[in-house]
């Protein structure tokens, strides 16, 4: 069964995609926490951050290109921004196709949670 994000990436549901390459693509989050906030996702399905192969490699290093330059073209590369990914329930991944948030455009807080 296709995840959210694949059923975006063959175009069966609209996003605001704002980047994309043969391995990935980036997409404005429909629940924005800062005024940037996007999605970088790889075009495979790999479920979570554990699951991460070494033939995986071309997608996770195009996923760090891809938020190299959203940031520039952003103009928050400058001023900071935080990327972070969640891993399994407990990390409080939603969607079991391994992404990346971006989250800047503004001075964000600590990430001290709360237990």
């Amino acid at each position: 069964m296709s995840t959210l994000f694949t059923k975006i990436i063959n175009r069966e549901i609209p996003a605001s995609i704002v980047y994309e390459t043969d391995h990935v693509i980036a997409f404005n989050d429909i629940d924005p926490q800062a005024p940037v906030h996007i999605l970088v996702v790889p075009k495979k399905e790999i479920p979570t951050l554990n699951d991460i192969e070494l033939e995986d490699s071309k997608y996770i290093m195009e996923m760090y290109k891809a938020i190299r330059e959203i940031t520039k073209d952003l103009k928050i590369s400058e001023d900071g921004y935080r990327v972070i990914t969640n891993c399994n329930s407990f990390g409080g991944q939603e969607v079991f196709h391994l992404h990346f948030h971006i989250l800047g455009g503004k001075k964000l807080g600590s990430m001290l949670c709360s237990k």
